[in-house]
């Protein structure tokens, strides 16, 4: 999350999120000053690479004759970490237009005491949505870990160090996913919501370390 922009309150909602075509567009948009892409979104790429390393190394097992009897195995790993991997890099969009809406929020009018009580309705309601998204990232990363577990079960030794790098940009993206859910807890007034999500979020934690 960047605060620069987001207090001056200069977003412009109608730009288009950066491009994905290449790491470099991407990153040069995260080092930038504008309020998004930020370390949610990052945290989403994270786990994009992590499944996308479940993935290679489940498609190289699955060709070697040397893992014929997993090679089954192999595959549907493959197609369940091609899956995760679209589903973060959505989820990286969705936590870009969550935050743009907090930002959007913040910059409302507040000259008077209506401004400001539609003001404040509209930031609680955006932080809501700016915490859910990270939420849903961590779930995805938890599912990337998951499938990390079941790359190492392979058993393919010479993609080992790929196995290991997948399981710790998974438990990365979910760390970073977390930390995003509970800096916007800190700003939300709706202790339900922020309850229901802690404990969520505790599952998640709980399950990655077991």
């Amino acid at each position: 999350m960047k605060q620069s922009k987001a207090i001056s309150g200069e977003f412009d909602a109608a730009a288009e999120y950066p491009s994905m075509e290449t790491i470099e567009a991407y990153l040069e948009a995260l080092a930038s000053p504008a309020p998004t892409p930020g370390g949610g979104s990052a945290a989403t790429i994270v786990g994009a690479l992590g499944a996308s390393l479940v993935a290679m190394v489940a498609t190289i097992t699955s060709v070697n004759p040397a893992y014929a009897d997993r090679a089954s195995d192999a595959r549907k790993l493959a197609a369940g970490a091609d899956t995760l991997r679209a589903e973060l890099l959505e989820a990286r969009i969705a936590d870009e237009r969550a935050y743009g809406g907090v930002v959007a929020a913040m910059a409302l009018p507040k000259s008077t005491p209506e401004e400001k009580a539609a003001r404040a309705e509209r930031v609680q309601d955006a932080l809501a949505g700016a915490a859910a998204a990270p939420l849903h990232a961590a779930e995805l990363a938890l599912g990337v870990l998951q499938l990390a577990v079941r790359a190492n079960l392979l058993e393919n030794h010479h993609l080992q160090s790929d196995v290991i790098c997948a399981s710790i940009f998974a438990r990365a993206s979910l760390a970073a996913s977390a930390a995003n859910v509970r800096v916007n807890h800190a700003y939300l007034k709706n202790a339900e919501l922020v309850e229901t999500q802690e404990s969520a979020l505790q599952a998640l934690e709980g399950a990655a370390a077991g």
